[in-house]
C-alpha cells in the first residue's frame, strides 16, 4: 500500500499552531510515503515564512517531498525581486529547482509550476510545460499511478470560482488525460472536492480525477470547509484499477484532524472512446 499526503495552501504566516501540531500527529500516525505541497506555501513570501514552512515539512518525517509554489510565494509588494528574482527565497527553503517530479515503485508524481510573476493571482499553463508533463508520463510504469500537481485548479464546481480557473486548463486536461495521467492535484481556493472530467472535457481520452485540496493550516477558511489535506492510498497488488482519497478535517472539538470522507477513484489503463470535437 502505497500513501499520499496533499497538503495545500498552508499560508505560513497566517497559520494555526494547533492546528500544524494537530497534522504532525497525523502525519507520524499515517506514516504517508510522499508530500505534496500543492503551493501558497507561505502568506507573504517572507524568507521566515518558507524557513518555518521547511521546518514544519520536515517535522512530518516524510521520506519523499514535492512541492510548488503558488502565487503568495513570490513577492508582491517587492517589484524590482518579483520581476528578476521571484522564486528566490522559496528556492532557498525548497530548492534547487522549481519544478521537480519524484517516483517511488507504485507512484509517478510531477509539479507544474503555474504561477507567473506578471500575474497577481490567475495561474498559466504553457504548451512546454504541457510537452514536459507528456514526456514524463511516457515513461510511467503500468503499475504506477500518475498524479501532476499544480496549484491553480483544472475544474471548478461553483460559477463563481470559474475566474480561479488555470489558464489553459482545458488543452492540459485533455493531453495530460490521453497521455496517461490518472489525477491533477491542486489547491488555490480553499475547497476540497474531487471530480471526474472526462464528462466534462469532450475528446478527453482517459478517465482523470481533479484532486482539490483545502488550505491545511491557515485562519484563512472557507465558512463551509474547515482546514483539512487530503490522503491519496493506493495499492496496485489488490486493487490496480483504483485508488482511494480520504480527506481529513481539524475538528476544533477534538483538536485531531479526522476522516471526513473517503472516495473511491476509479482508474483506466485502456483508453475510453472518445467523445467527437
Amino acid at each position: 500500500m502505497s500513501s499520499l499526503l496533499q497538503i495545500s495552501d498552508p499560508h505560513f504566516g497566517t497559520d494555526r499552531p494547533e492546528v500544524a501540531e494537530a497534522l504532525v500527529r497525523l502525519a507520524i500516525a499515517q506514516r504517508p510515503d510522499v508530500l505534496v505541497l500543492s503551493g501558497d506555501i507561505t502568506q507573504r513570501a517572507r524568507p521566515s515564512q518558507f524557513m518555518e514552512a521547511r521546518a514544519f515539512c520536515d517535522r512530518l518525517g516524510i521520506a519523499q517531498m514535492l512541492s510548488l509554489p503558488g502565487n503568495h510565494d513570490i513577492p508582491l509588494f517587492n517589484l524590482y525581486q518579483r520581476l528578476l528574482t521571484p522564486y528566490a527565497y522559496y528556492l532557498r527553503s525548497f530548492g534547487p529547482q522549481v519544478e521537480t517530479a519524484l517516483q517511488t515503485p507504485t507512484l509517478s508524481v510531477i509539479g507544474v509550476k503555474t504561477t507567473r510573476r506578471w500575474r497577481h493571482k490567475n495561474g498559466e499553463v504553457s504548451a512546454a510545460q504541457i510537452e514536459r508533463v507528456l514526456q514524463w508520463l511516457a515513461q510511467a510504469r503500468p503499475e504506477q499511478l500518475r498524479v501532476v500537481v499544480v496549484h491553480q485548479p483544472v475544474y471548478v464546481l461553483r460559477a463563481e470560482d470559474a475566474h480561479d480557473l488555470l489558464r489553459g486548463w482545458e488543452p492540459a486536461v485533455r493531453a495530460w488525460g490521453t497521455g496517461g495521467a490518472d489525477i491533477v492535484m491542486g489547491g488555490h481556493i480553499h475547497l476540497p472536492y474531487v471530480h471526474e472530467l472526462s464528462t466534462r472535457v469532450q475528446g478527453l481520452g482517459r478517465r482523470l480525477w481533479c484532486v482539490q485540496a483545502g488550505t491545511a493550516l491557515s485562519s484563512r477558511v472557507r465558512q463551509e470547509a474547515p482546514n483539512s489535506v487530503n490522503l491519496l492510498r493506493f495499492d496496485p497488488a489488490s486493487r490496480p484499477w483504483c485508488c482511494r482519497v480520504e480527506r481529513w478535517d481539524h475538528r476544533a472539538s477534538s483538536g485531531e484532524f479526522e476522516l471526513a470522507h473517503s472516495t473511491p477513484l476509479e482508474l483506466e489503463r485502456a483508453p475510453l472512446h472518445a467523445v467527437p470535437v
